[in-house]
């Protein structure tokens, strides 16, 4: 009969037996594998240390690139927006860069009659009824919804009766009065869709700047990114108008407008105004917007006929 005792020497054997056979495979295996794998590790370590190596000069590059651009623009701008009237308005998806293309225009010259900030709530689709009750209940005398879009579209229609109170009206067209102008912006900003600067706008522009960003991804981005549109081209009917954006793809509004053949004919577009060489061509854009009444297409995407516009003489 097989007894306790057989079964602890059986089990015994067999653990011994393992145990001589790893002792011997690591042995005979140890030398060869040991080799190879510390080949394996120390190419990788050289090659991760060059990786590193160039990552860090792209960096360095890349400063340098935008200190030169921050110098150039002291020898470049200086006077080529002076006594031209621009009103910036950012985007919710604008906002990081707002401040850079701010202090190129100021650094051209430019007279800033005021600082608008849409917030998200003005592009939220959820809000369209609402919008286009606000654009009849905000309207005054000098700042009727007449002509206004009657397509029941409430960003469309709400971004038409902003345009026509923050840009100048077309010849011949009386001007919207300072404090029509204000009533306007503050029911808009006391309903929570927009903000201005210290709640100040000195008068009408004659150009706009729009900031604005990467495409939405949320569940309405579809939407939103064609109220974005629908933003630009109502500012557009009524003034000279640059995009200042980051990136140009992705159905965000550079891309948008570079690919639609009648925007780009009156939109210029910087693709990457979140650098300060975007900003410098921002405000070049602009200039010759005003001067030659010429839209261009600038930046770094493969969408982007150039680099920056002439220069102005």
């Amino acid at each position: 009969m097989i007894n306790f005792r057989y079964h602890v020497v059986s089990l015994t054997a067999v653990f011994l037996a393992l145990a001589i056979g790893l002792v011997v495979g690591t042995a005979a295996l140890n030398g060869p594998v040991a080799d190879s794998l510390e080949g394996q590790v120390t190419g990788l370590r050289k090659d991760n240390q060059n990786w590193r190596q160039q990552v860090n000069n792209m960096e360095k590059q890349l400063a340098l690139e935008e200190d030169f651009a921050e110098e150039i623009s002291q020898v470049i701008l200086p006077g080529t927006l002076t006594g031209r009237r621009v009103l910036v308005l950012t985007l919710p998806n604008g906002r990081d860069h707002t401040e850079g293309v701010l202090k190129k225009l100021q650094q051209a010259g430019a007279t800033l009659t005021g600082r608008v900030e849409l917030q998200d709530k003005f592009i939220n689709p959820d809000n369209n009824t609402n919008l286009l009750e606000l654009a009849v209940t905000a309207a005054r005398p000098t700042a009727q919804t007449t002509g206004l879009p009657g397509n029941g579209h409430g960003v469309e229609t709400s971004s038409a009766l902003l345009a026509s109170v923050l840009l100048d009206r077309p010849q011949g067209v009386a001007p919207v009065s300072d404090a029509d102008r204000r009533a306007v912006l503050a029911a808009y900003n006391n309903a929570g869709y927009l903000t201005t600067d210290n709640n100040k706008v000195t008068g009408s522009a004659e150009a706009v700047v729009v900031v604005s960003g990467q495409p939405y991804v949320d569940k309405d981005s579809d939407k939103r990114d064609e109220s974005v549109v629908k933003i630009a081209e109502q500012f557009d009917r009524t003034g000279s108008i640059v995009v200042a954006g980051k990136g140009s793809v992705g159905g965000n509004l550079v891309s948008v407008v570079r690919g639609d053949p009648v925007l780009a004919q009156t939109i210029s577009t910087v693709d990457n105004a979140n650098t300060v060489q975007g900003q410098l061509v921002t405000s070049l854009a602009l200039v010759e917007q005003l001067t030659e009444k010429k839209a261009g297409q600038y930046g770094v995407g493969d969408n982007a006929p150039s680099l920056l516009p002439r220069l102005p003489q």
